[in-house]
């Protein structure tokens, strides 16, 4: 894929020289450097080496861009980015909405599909957008806006009617939203961030600033602890297959589907952040019955998916057990934040989690049909798994 690249003059106020920035779109990590890339996201563990894992695997239905604003050839901005179809009720719980839209698909393929073009990733937490180091606060818009201007360009050539931005923290600068919003750009709540500072020096210390109804509940969910063996493992070897087997469970049984995730995924989180992942993996005598991916900087555990026998794990309150065995993690380890993954909110917020909002920016070719989007997103907004975990 040729890059495609809008150039503009910039005249460094400490400098007499004009400068040019240049944005382009890439089809691969690869054609950019780890070391830059990285250096624009100081806070994130969800960096190259992740999105070259997640490039790799083979993920159906998706293709990958990355975009990026270069001055003098030094990277200062940059996002990743993807295009795919996207079907609009993807967000819905299963319903009477998503089942007439189902029956209906059944004859128009297409029926409420659209080609979209996103900045962001399907597999990371947020949208973050990335600039380098020194960048000044007061140049980000202008660069963030340079950018967007690229990635519009590409998405109208790769023939993609609905542009969008991916789970941007709340709030935006005001400057940033006030623009979005200027260029037509509506939104709608996405999940949202759930995380636990480990402010507390022990579990029991932990337990005692939950409510008296939900620490009686935990020390009684706890008791299968005896039963169950955890072992963190660095990689999968023949474990793969049941891993894969457990997730594919998991997401049958989850209301909400976009990507399918592949062995490679799960391979190659593990072989290319060998110092950053693990998999913590809960087993019944020899049979694994549970597996959670975990990626970490040393500051801040991330919980990237846990993939449970259903049937079998329930009886020992796995998703429980977990819970506490990711926390007592963090206290050996001397990590700081527990952010523990998407959906069943309730849960995590019963346990002492707070949430952090993200939305979705989207937009279309077509007014009209940007103004029923708008009417309709309320619609493909579902509570997020604010529901109890079996």
């Amino acid at each position: 894929m040729k890059q495609q690249a809008l150039k503009m003059p910039v005249t460094k106020p400490s400098i007499s020289k004009e400068t040019t920035l240049v944005a382009t779109v890439v089809s691969s990590i690869c054609m950019l450097g780890r070391e830059a890339w990285n250096a624009c996201f100081p806070a994130e563990i969800e960096t190259f080496d992740y999105l070259l894992a997640v490039e790799k695997a083979g993920i159906a239905g998706f293709e990958w861009r990355y975009v990026v604003v270069r001055e003098d050839e030094d990277i200062i901005a940059v996002m990743p980015a993807f295009l795919c179809d996207y079907a609009l009720e993807t967000t819905l719980e299963t319903g009477r909405i998503r089942q007439a839209v189902e029956k209906v698909r059944g004859v128009f393929k297409r029926f409420l599909t659209l080609r979209l073009a996103c900045l962001g990733s399907p597999c990371t937490e947020t949208g973050a957008i990335g600039f380098a180091p020194g960048i000044d606060e007061a140049r980000r818009p202008a660069l963030f806006f340079l950018l967007l201007d690229v990635f519009e360009a590409h998405a109208r050539k790769e023939r993609c009617s609905l542009t969008a931005l991916k789970d941007l923290a709340q709030p935006l600068p005001t400057d940033i939203a006030n623009a979005l919003s200027a260029r037509g750009y509506a939104n709608f709540a996405s999940m949202p961030t759930a995380w636990l500072d480990i402010e507390f020096k022990s579990i029991d210390e932990y337990l005692a600033m939950l409510s008296s109804g939900t620490r009686k509940d935990m020390r009684r969910k706890l008791r299968s602890r005896e039963k169950i063996r955890v072992e963190y493992r660095k990689s999968f070897g023949d474990l793969l297959p049941r891993v894969m087997q457990l997730y594919l469970e998991t997401r049958q049984r989850s209301e909400w589907q976009f990507e399918e995730l592949t062995p490679d995924y799960f391979d190659g989180i593990l072989k290319r952040m060998p110092e950053n992942s693990f998999c913590a993996m809960y087993f019944s005598g020899e049979e694994l019955l549970a597996a959670n991916l975990m990626i970490h900087d040393g500051d801040r555990l991330i919980d990237k998916f846990f993939c449970m026998d259903a049937e079998k794990g329930r009886p020992y309150n796995l998703y429980y057990l977990s819970w506490f065995t990711n926390l007592d993690y963090c206290l050996r380890h001397g990590i700081r934040r527990y952010q523990s993954g998407q959906a069943y909110y309730r849960n995590k917020v019963r346990l002492g989690s707070k949430l952090t909002a993200n939305a979705m920016y989207f937009r279309h070719l077509n007014p009209a049909l940007q103004f029923m989007l708008r009417k309709i997103s309320p619609l493909l907004v579902s509570d997020y798994g604010f529901e109890a975990v079996p």
